[in-house]
């Protein structure tokens, strides 16, 4: 029996994706052989021709077992490709078959409360996953500038210093900038947490795997599991994989978005993703540019996060991405390029961090650009008037920790003095504790009243 291209509607789901995976097989099966190695690099002979940049493949090692990889540039008449797996048993003259189908990934709601690999392939132990009727590519584009709706709407991410001073809207993107050992991956399990989105799809990229099952077990806990989809690459795997993750990680955000879900995706981190770009880029014979990244690297950055955003339909992406700066360095090129194509950027300062105050967001350099817009008239006032305080203080604190300051110096600064602890405290918050937006702006507002200044002067 021939099945029409189109499902019907007395036709079985499965029986439908069956027909259309069938459909996506190719008519004649090509194959080429390994003609070199080099390092990570495979150059593959015979079907040059018949590849692209971006196509599969499918080594067939000595022992009989298959590795896929992924073609990334051609040199002469042969194409080069990059492996998902380790080399081993791969050698001259094996055989390399063409994959049929492109890149994708066919998920379902059921897919909450899982943990998946970089194939989309349970790692968590419960089981296989159920494929949806829909596939999505794993490199897909963003909705059109023009058709998509505006950025509006505050979200509630739970933390108070954030919330209060760099405000995020729905479908807005933030990265977060902060050297190793900040507090970054705690906050991101904050978020997870406490936002008030109906979906979190997290991604970590070139993650150590020791801290996988922290962050599963400990940070993130199980009410925030329930309402995310995990995706995990950790750095001892190849860049393709690690590459992949990040792609999977906004397919599955994706996804959700269609269903007209607000989705929160928090991936960690952006300058392991520019790794992996690194590494493919220089196997494949790219010129260095700046610290060894290549063009490539700053031409994919943007495709990537532009992912995230509002959707055409009610659907939305709030998308939070984390930059390991290299040496504190906010200025270094992945740092600078990602900067400029977010919508704003929180700054975690290792100097806030040694003196204990968690998260440690320094608010007088984080930006939301959504600021002051989503604000009214009294919110901005309080916020503004905040940071005028904490500006003026940081820059008398040398002269204020030598006592060099003499009390009565100036009004300003002796304004600031009053308010610094009250201030510090207040953007001081435990992993365990949820700060509502509204509460926040409450909380500050109450701090910087005139009855509670005479209280703290007195």
């Amino acid at each position: 029996m021939i099945y029409s291209d189109r499902p019907t509607d007395d036709r079985p789901a499965g029986l439908a994706l069956l027909d259309e995976e069938i459909g996506r097989l190719p008519a004649a099966r090509r194959y080429g052989r390994v003609a070199s190695l080099l390092g990570m690099l495979v150059e593959i002979g015979g079907i040059a021709r018949h590849l692209s940049v971006g196509a599969r493949c499918d080594l067939q090692g000595h022992a009989g077992h298959r590795i896929p990889c992924e073609i990334v540039g051609f040199r002469d008449d042969r194409a080069l490709a990059m492996a998902f797996g380790a080399l081993d048993g791969i050698g001259l003259g094996c055989r390399a078959d063409l994959a049929a189908a492109e890149p994708s990934v066919r998920p379902t709601a059921a897919w909450l409360g899982r943990v998946v690999n970089a194939f989309g392939e349970p790692i968590d132990s419960k089981g296989p996953l159920p494929a949806g009727e829909r596939a999505y590519p794993l490199k897909a584009n963003p909705p059109p500038a023009h058709a998509r709706r505006r950025v509006a709407g505050k979200v509630d991410l739970g933390v108070r210093a954030i919330n209060s001073f760099t405000t995020c809207c729905r479908g807005q993107r933030m990265g977060i900038f902060a050297g190793s050992g900040v507090g970054k991956s705690v906050l991101l399990s904050m978020m997870a947490r406490y936002t008030a989105a109906d979906v979190n799809v997290i991604g970590l990229v070139g993650e150590r795997g020791r801290e996988v099952q922290e962050f599963l077990v400990d940070d993130l806990g199980e009410d925030g599991l329930a309402r995310s989809v995990v995706v995990v690459a950790t750095s001892d795997e190849p860049p393709l994989v690690r590459r992949q993750a990040a792609h999977l990680t906004l397919a599955l955000a994706e996804y959700f978005r269609d269903l007209d879900k607000d989705v929160l995706c928090l991936m960690d981190s952006v300058t392991r993703f520019a790794m992996a770009m690194r590494e493919i880029g220089l196997s494949a014979g790219e010129p260095p540019t700046s610290k060894g990244y290549t063009p490539s690297v700053f031409a994919e950055l943007p495709r990537l996060l532009e992912r995230a955003g509002p959707g055409i339909g009610e659907g939305s992406i709030t998308g939070l991405f984390t930059v390991l700066v290299e040496g504190d360095d906010t200025n270094e090129p992945i740092a600078d390029a990602v900067r400029g194509i977010l919508d704003g950027h929180i700054l975690l300062d290792r100097n806030i961090a040694s003196r204990g105050r968690y998260p440690a967001v320094d608010v007088l350099r984080s930006l939301s650009r959504t600021m002051p817009a989503c604000n009214n008239a009294e919110e901005n006032a309080l916020v503004t008037r905040a940071r005028r305080l904490m500006a003026t203080y940081e820059n008398m604190a040398e002269l204020i920790r030598l006592g060099a300051y003499r009390t009565g110096s100036d009004p300003e600064v002796d304004e600031a003095i009053r308010y610094n602890a009250g201030l510090e405290a207040f953007l001081k918050q435990d992993k365990s504790e949820c700060a509502p937006l509204a509460a926040g702006y409450a909380a500050l507002g109450s701090l910087l009243a005139p009855a509670h200044a005479a209280e703290v002067q007195s």
